[in-house]
């Protein structure tokens, strides 16, 4: 195939440029430099009127690319989930056990998926009489303070003209990492990530557990794009918030209809039972921002309950955007002529020599040319920049899906040149160099420790010494022992003997 090569912008620092066409639009570079699109729902947070009600069914975003370390294996990544707060407990974030996550592989570009990976969930309850997630320190996944746990089953379905023909299971019982509630429930956190990531037959891995959200971008573009000013640009919304993710990687040539064949379409969806037992599909993500903006309210619903090889019924809303309206209208950028046929090839099709496989039928999914290798230094804009393993060329955890869709919808693609972007480049977090490449996710807790601990020794013991009354005093004032009180957690309702007796006794005083 031949190589896609885009034209090489120069980017310039944070703040970006307007120039040509849009410049001549009316509004300053200096307040277009920051200006967002509508898009910017964070990919698929809450971005349908149902799902919206429903965070554990909710596809948020979608990535694959070709392994940086593993260049012969592919990474897709999956969220769910959005906007998990870390300290939200004492019910923290568990996958649903009613649910099918599916990643579908489409590898001829006929629309319909040849291969689904189904992730079904369990949870296991060690001690329903506390209300803890856990009952002490974690030091392993196995650990019996981890009072909350969930496991994994994946089977591996083939389908042809969306039949089944095989299905195989290819994990049973593989354990999931669970939410990182804080430095003193769980003091080494990048072990138990670690001891989730599991091989499987063939040369895959996966991982399933709780992850920083990758996704970065200022989402306080809902007040009518900033409110018609640009003063509020600049801030990644998502900082601080984690989801739940699914990482498989595969052998690339297991994905592949053939070397000659490398292109490969990627989607999720979630399939929820329903009161008669059935699963019904209640989300779907392959390509961000589409069901954010692209589609409007009346079609959302619909595009999440339906499959790719019936996108034809949401041709017009990619033809037609209402986004570029709406920017005109505020900030007087005129949209690019209708209808939009180039974004028909940017989020149906794929771009021709790039990713767009032989006989494509128009349909809504991540593309991914798997022939192209890792580049040796990514460029968040990706094609845009020159940089052909970059989005819209399947998608990196890295790649600034935001300022690259914002460009493509305000015509850098049919003459329009443009630098525009929300002015958050990259994420709050580093990555991983090696799989499954999400960055950890941000701790429940926070602040500094209980007085009195630290994050390498058992936890109870010492809060266990720090509350033990010496010679009838603890040597606190009232104000110290209700802080420790407050920050030790579980392990302040774990004290034993004449600690916890005199705790509760100090408790009732106030």
């Amino acid at each position: 195939m031949t190589p896609f090569t885009s034209r090489i912008v120069g980017r310039g620092g944070v703040a970006t440029l307007v120039c040509g066409a849009l410049a001549a639009g009316g509004l300053a570079a200096a307040g277009v430099t920051a200006l967002e699109p509508g898009a910017a729902s964070a990919s698929s947070h809450r971005e349908a009127p149902l799902i919206s009600g429903q965070p554990q069914y909710d596809n948020t975003d979608v990535y694959a690319f070709v392994s940086p370390d593993k260049p012969d294996t592919t990474t897709i990544v999956a969220n769910w989930i959005p906007f998990e707060e870390p300290a939200g407990g004492p019910n923290f974030f568990t996958f649903a056990e009613d649910a099918q996550y599916d990643i579908h592989i489409d590898n001829n570009g006929d629309a319909q998926g040849e291969l689904v990976y189904r992730y079904t969930f369990k949870t296991h309850v060690k001690n329903k009489k506390t209300f803890l997630y856990n009952t002490g320190p974690v030091e392993s996944l196995d650990d019996p303070d981890l009072n909350i746990t969930q496991s994994y089953d994946i089977d591996l379905l083939r389908l042809k003209d969306q039949h089944l023909v095989s299905r195989t299971k290819v994990a049973d019982d593989v354990p999931v990492a669970p939410s990182n509630v804080g430095k003193a429930s769980m003091p080494d956190y990048g072990r138990l990530r670690d001891q989730a990531v599991h091989e499987l037959p063939g040369g895959a891995t996966t991982f399933a557990g709780q992850a920083d959200d990758p996704f970065f971008l200022d989402l306080r573009v809902f007040d009518l794009l900033y409110g018609g000013n640009l003063s509020e640009v600049g801030r990644d919304t998502l900082k601080g918030y984690n989801v739940n993710s699914v990482a498989l990687q595969v052998p690339t040539d297991m994905l592949q209809e053939s070397a000659d064949q490398p292109i490969v379409g990627i989607w999720s969806t979630t399939q929820r039972k329903n009161a008669s037992g059935h699963f019904r599909q209640v989300s779907r993500l392959g390509m961000p921002l589409v069901n954010e903006v692209v589609n409007p309210i009346k079609d959302k619903d619909k595009f999440n309950a339906s499959a790719p090889w019936n996108d034809g019924d949401f041709l017009k809303n990619v033809t037609n955007p209402e986004l570029p309206k709406l920017i005109e209208a505020i900030y007087k950028i005129k949209a690019p002529t209708e209808p939009r046929n180039d974004l028909v090839d940017v989020f149906l099709k794929g771009v021709e020599g790039l990713n767009q496989p032989p006989n494509v039928r128009p349909s809504e999914m991540l593309r991914l040319n798997t022939s192209i290798k890792p580049s040796a230094e990514e460029k968040r804009l990706g094609v845009l920049d020159g940089d052909n393993a970059g989005f819209p060329n399947g998608r990196r955890l890295g790649d600034d899906v935001l300022d690259i869709a914002l460009q493509v919808v305000e015509g850098e693609l049919v003459g329009s040149k443009n630098d525009l972007g929300d002015a958050v480049d990259k994420n709050d977090r580093k990555f991983g160099k090696t799989f499954p490449y999400l960055a950890q996710p941000t701790a429940g807790s926070r602040g500094a420790l209980a007085k009195g601990t630290s994050g390498t020794n058992d936890v109870r013991n010492q809060l266990g010494d720090a509350l033990q009354p010496a010679g009838g005093s603890t040597g606190m004032d009232d104000t110290t022992l209700i802080a420790v009180s407050a920050a030790s957690g579980a392990a302040g309702f774990l004290l034993i003997g004449t600690g916890l007796l005199w705790w509760r006794s100090r408790r009732r005083a106030y």
